[in-house]
């Protein structure tokens, strides 16, 4: 398995490249991530949302006309890819797969990789950790050292304080790529994520 990744746009989103078996996986293409991503796949077979937020799908719609790939989100935030967020004029995308059910694990097979979407509500309802392999792609659940926002409009504190201790008791470790930022893995994470429950408890 090879992965690439680039931070987009001002937000420095993380956008990932994963290959494996000559087929390619495109993990939330945010700001300006088309020239890139069109530059590196030979073979792509999805385009696979963690969440829903503008940074990380702003490409989604351009990306899947040029790939003809399917969109894969949790059904939860299909909303937020259809159209306009915070404001600004979201080019709109929709859901061609939708992952479902409430704070648990779903797998997919797509070109033959089984790909599982774990389901971390909190940042956003439909918000997810995409495991490939041994890697888990975090999005704005989790990053290196802190977790994502909980004040944005369909955030929820208490949702993610219930993924934290959920995240706290994985009793294996993997490396993890999240939305912003440097890699880390879930163990080094697990040191330290009570801090954040406490704090999303007060």
């Amino acid at each position: 398995m090879q992965i690439e990744s680039r931070p987009m746009g001002s937000y420095a989103t993380n956008c990932y490249i994963v290959s494996i078996d000559d087929k390619e996986f495109v993990i939330d293409p945010g700001i300006g991530a088309t020239p890139w991503v069109l530059e590196r796949v030979r073979n792509p077979v999805a385009i696979l949302n963690t969440h829903g937020h503008f940074d990380h799908v702003w490409s989604n719609r351009e990306l899947q006309k040029e790939l003809g790939v399917p969109i894969v989100i949790h059904e939860a935030d299909t909303f937020l890819i259809e159209g306009e967020q915070f404001a600004l004029e979201l080019p709109p995308s929709r859901a061609d797969i939708t992952i479902k059910g409430n704070r648990g694990s779903q797998q997919i097979e797509l070109g033959g990789i089984p790909i599982t979407f774990h389901h971390f509500p909190g940042h956003t309802p439909g918000s997810c950790v995409i495991e490939i392999g041994e890697n888990w792609f975090s999005g704005d659940f989790i990053f290196r050292g802190s977790i994502g926002r909980v004040d944005f409009p369909y955030s929820d504190p208490r949702a993610m304080a219930e993924s934290l201790i959920r995240f706290k008791e994985i009793d294996y470790d993997r490396p993890l790529y999240p939305g912003h930022g440097e890699p880390t893995t879930i163990s080094r994470e697990q040191r330290t994520v009570e801090s954040w429950i406490d704090y999303l408890r007060r």
